[in-house]
Formats: structure tokens, sequence, C-alpha cells
């Protein structure tokens, strides 16, 4: 005899969400159980595709399904019934904006490599060089051509090996002109980026911020639905220093921190191999402890990764030796995503089991 809907979702209750410690049933994580011909279609309410914890959970519900003698159909979909904004940037599924205290901590190349690493992994990715007086992207990312201009004057984002990319760079006549902009122009030219680029659909639109604690960031903040922030920075004490007033502006604009990236953690020797702390170490250990916040990773000083980046992105570069740590921090932000957003469903629904299966995108 083959089993209800109601007895598989009761399965479904042994799904353990790893990152919050309950059950995806209990959290509202299960939209909707439907069952036909044999094939158990299964509605997620999961927002970071691609990540590592997300697609394990899609793998446990899966084994559920198969173990019930069912075929598996899951799909993935969420809107404003589970807390996302749908008017502003609605075909954006995350915005993470990357930040740092100061320049010169290698914020840019941890943005690019972010952006690269999870459209390698196959999610649709753009990014946005908010740092309109310093856009280094270009630099890290080179485009294939120039960004072009829809009849309604929007303009379209040139692509970098896949990644969708937009900078003030791409505006200058030369490289190496300065952008000498006051406020309001750069306020300006932000709310362009903001609201007249047609980014088509993203899972991840990665915003590389301008150092510092700004009107610039602050304005973007305000502008857009941030799903969370990276703060980067280097285990040097001022550098430290700057990261903690970074972090206490996200939170008292309401916008989670998903962890602190420690770049330049130790230096990596070409020819033996040994690492060294030239800047000290452990520094971001502090950060972590004081403010309860993660920490996603350490990048090591390696000559194809210095604080001014390279051309290409290393994450994508399988001759590298800092690779496996640009895509552990990779995974390790996605990861961080996918339970902001699950937490968020889980204060948003109040599960009620129901045959109703809303529209959705494969997961």
């Amino acid at each position: 005899m083959s089993i209800t809907e109601h007895e598989l979702e009761i399965k479904l209750e042994g799904v353990e969400d790893p990152d919050i410690g309950e059950d995806i049933v209990s959290l509202g994580l299960v939209n909707d159980v439907r069952i036909e011909d044999e094939t158990a279609r299964i509605s997620l309410a999961f927002n970071a595709p691609y990540a590592p914890s997300e697609l394990e959970l899609g793998n446990r519900v899966r084994e559920v399904i198969e173990d019930a003698g069912l075929e598996p159909d899951l799909r993935a979909h969420v809107d404003e019934e589970h807390g996302f904004d749908q008017e502003v940037l609605p075909r954006v599924r995350n915005v993470i904006a990357v930040s740092s205290g100061k320049g010169g901590v290698g914020k840019t190349t941890v943005a690019a490599n972010l952006a690269a690493g999870l459209q390698k992994r196959g999610a649709m990715v753009g990014l946005l060089d908010a740092d309109i007086h310093g856009p280094n992207v270009p630099q890290i990312l080179p485009v294939e051509s120039d960004p072009g201009v829809t009849p309604n004057e929007e303009i379209v984002p040139p692509r970098s090996d896949g990644v969708r990319v937009i900078s003030m760079g791409m505006m200058m006549e030369d490289e190496d002109d300065p952008a000498i902009l006051r406020g309001p122009m750069v306020n300006k030219f932000m709310m362009k980026f903001l609201e007249g680029v047609e980014w088509g659909r993203l899972d991840y639109l990665i915003v590389d911020l301008p150092p510092g604690t700004g009107d610039a960031t602050l304005n973007l903040l305000q502008s857009m639905p941030v799903t969370g922030s990276v703060v980067v920075t280097t285990p040097q004490e001022m550098a430290l220093d700057d990261t903690r007033k970074g972090i206490q502006m996200f939170n008292k604009h309401d916008t989670p921190v998903l962890g602190v990236v420690e770049n330049m953690s130790s230096f990596v020797c070409p020819s033996c191999g040994d690492q060294h702390g030239l800047f000290g170490t452990g520094g971001a250990d502090t950060i972590v402890d004081r403010y309860d916040v993660p920490l996603l990773g350490r990048i090591p000083i390696h000559p194809d990764f210095g604080a001014d980046g390279s051309e290409g992105a290393l994450v994508k570069d399988d001759d590298s030796e800092v690779q496996d740590s640009l895509e552990d921090v990779v995974g390790e932000i996605a990861d961080r995503i996918g339970e902001q957003n699950r937490r968020k469903v889980s204060e948003n629904v109040t599960h009620e089991p129901t045959n109703k299966l809303p529209t959705e995108t494969e997961d």
C-alpha cells in the first residue's frame, strides 16, 4: 500500500537542519508534499542555491523519499510569506555585501573570488563594484565586452567568465583616471548602479562595498534587501580595530553579519611551503569571540594572491596553491547564507500541512 502525503511528511520530520538543530518540518521549510504517480513532489523553502549544507539537506530528503518507495522531485520556493522582499530587485535571490573597515586588506579580491566561486558551483552570479573611488574589480575579473544599454536605458552588465560585472572602472576613459567625485555624485552613481542595472535572474549579487563606514555603504544598506555581510580583515591590530567598527555599523542597521574572512593570515613560502605569521596570528579570533560571528576562513599571503589581487579569479585556477582555501571560504559563506535564509523562514512561517503547491523553481 502506497504511503500517504501526511505519512511522508511525518517521515520528513526526521531530517534535521544541522545549523539550526531542528527538523525541517517544524522549521516551516517544507512548503508542500504531493504524491502523484509514485513521484513525491516536495517544495522546500530553500534560497541558497549550491550551498553545500542545502545540497546535503536535499540529499537527505531524497533518501527519505526513496526509502518510502517513491521517486523524488524537489523544488525550491520562497516569497513574501517567508519574509523575502519581492519589490526591490525581485529577480535577485540574495544580496551579499563584502566590506572592510579599511582599504588594502584584500576585500575586492575576496569579493571577486566569492562571485567566481559561486558561479563555478553552478549559480547565476552578479558582481557590483560599489567602491566608486577605487573600482578594482575589472582588474581581477576582466570583462569580455563593454556594458550594453536596454531601450529603457538600463545598463546591461558584461560578463567575466560567466559572472555579470558592473563597475565604475568601466565608465573611465583610462584605467588610471581618478574618480574625483563629491558625496552627492557618489550617491548618484550608486543609485544608478542599484536601480538602473538589468541583472536578469541571479542567485547571488555580490556587492563590493567601499572601505569604511561612509555614506555610500549606508545608502546601500538602506536601499537594498541585503541578505548578509561578509567582513574582510587582516590579523593586524589596526585592521581589526576598523573591522569592529564595521561590524557595529551592520548591527545598528539590522544587517546580519555572515562572518569574518581573515586575509593575509600567514605567508606561504613558495619554495618550501612553510607558513609564517608575518602580521601576527589569530587576530580574527578576537572579533569572532567578542561579536559572536563565525570565522569564515583564513586565506594565506601568496605571490599570486596579494592585497592587490591578480588578473583572474584564483578560485578557478586549478594550479593555484590558494585555490583550496578560497573554495572553503566560498562554501562556508554559501552555508551561512543558507542558514540565515532558513532562520528567516522559521521566524516568518508557522508550519501548517497543506496540499497547495505554489509556483516554484527547480532546486
